[in-house]
């Protein structure tokens, strides 16, 4: 663990929409993404973010580039997870993970499902790719804060399982989980 401790964490932040990546609109998603995770994380970490059209070969591109290249222990997308034709980043990210993590997009869905009765259209997903986790987030600047809520309590062990770096976080803000030794 001491290893891990001293390796600073790169995170990626990834938006796939059509519209901020051709300027039509800010990309107040991938912001909230980063302001969330400043308000989480304490330790040193190094933010990688890219703003990208709906375009699934360009989705699968990015995050093998932001896993394998650029070393991201999390990937974080925002965008491109409902129904709609273009909406590829759940197929993107299942494309380039070795194993799958179900277990976060049910919990997303839930805790969506609290404020909004369309939360049962998201296809968020998690999977593992080599040592990174990369996680498919709702669009809504909202619905990123509420998801992250729910699901990052498990994000810095689960880092930490993959040999990761360490990700101290603020016990006032989140409570994240790490089993006692």
């Amino acid at each position: 663990m001491s290893n891990q401790k001293d390796k600073q964490a790169r995170i990626g932040i990834l938006t796939v929409s059509d519209r901020a990546s051709a300027g039509v609109y800010e990309d107040l998603s991938g912001q909230a993404i980063q302001d969330t995770l400043n308000d989480y994380i304490v330790s040193d970490f190094t933010v990688v973010y890219r703003v990208i059209p709906d375009e699934q070969a360009l989705i699968e591109k990015t995050l093998i580039e932001m896993t394998d290249e650029e070393g991201c222990c999390l990937v974080v997308t925002t965008g491109g997870t409902g129904p709609a034709k273009r909406d590829v980043t759940p197929e993107a990210t299942e494309a380039v993970c070795d194993r799958m993590m179900p277990g976060f997009g049910e919990l997303m869905r839930m805790e969506s499902l609290k404020y909004v009765p369309t939360a049962i259209l998201s296809r968020q997903t998690a999977g593992l790719r080599k040592q990174t986790l990369i996680l498919n987030l709702p669009g809504k600047p909202k619905a990123i804060r509420q998801c992250l809520d729910a699901v990052f309590p498990a994000i810095p062990y689960c880092i930490d399982l993959m040999e990761g770096p360490f990700l101290e976080c603020d016990e006032q803000v989140i409570q994240v989980f790490r089993p006692k030794r």
